[in-house]
């Protein structure tokens, strides 16, 4: 990352604010999109949201999406986690739903695939990792 440590102020500046809590917001939504492999980068999202955050509070300026930044990098964590805990316990329904759409070449053969899926599961089959 770059050094987002606002510059010394002068007298009757108004303090500049602390970019750092931006660069989180961006991690943190990039970790969202990307689950669950954006783990990664939700924590950076979480860690780069609350060193901003320090670091206004101890220049005394603002720091805009840091709050944010940690909030969407913790909805990331979350979401990368559960998709991860999908996988491990449904690991062999996972399987067999993969085989089932290889094999399905017409619209409805795959529509039986996704009936079995949630049948076995009771979950969309959307939350099936490719």
């Amino acid at each position: 990352m770059t050094d987002n440590s606002p510059e010394p102020r002068a007298d009757g500046q108004p303090p500049r604010a602390e970019r750092g809590g931006l660069w989180g917001l961006f991690l943190g939504a990039a970790g969202l999109l990307l689950p669950p492999y954006g783990v990664v980068l939700s924590v950076f999202g979480v860690v780069q949201g609350f060193r901003a955050r320090r670091t206004a509070r101890a220049n005394r300026t603002d720091a805009p999406g840091a709050l944010l930044s940690m909030a969407v990098g913790v909805l990331g964590i979350v979401v990368s986690l559960a998709l991860v805990s999908v996988a491990v316990v449904y690991q062999e329904q996972m399987a067999q739903y993969r085989d089932c759409s290889a094999r399905a070449h017409t619209v409805s053969s795959q529509e039986e695939c996704d009936e079995a899926w949630e049948s076995s599961t009771g979950l969309p089959p959307t939350v099936v990792l490719s």
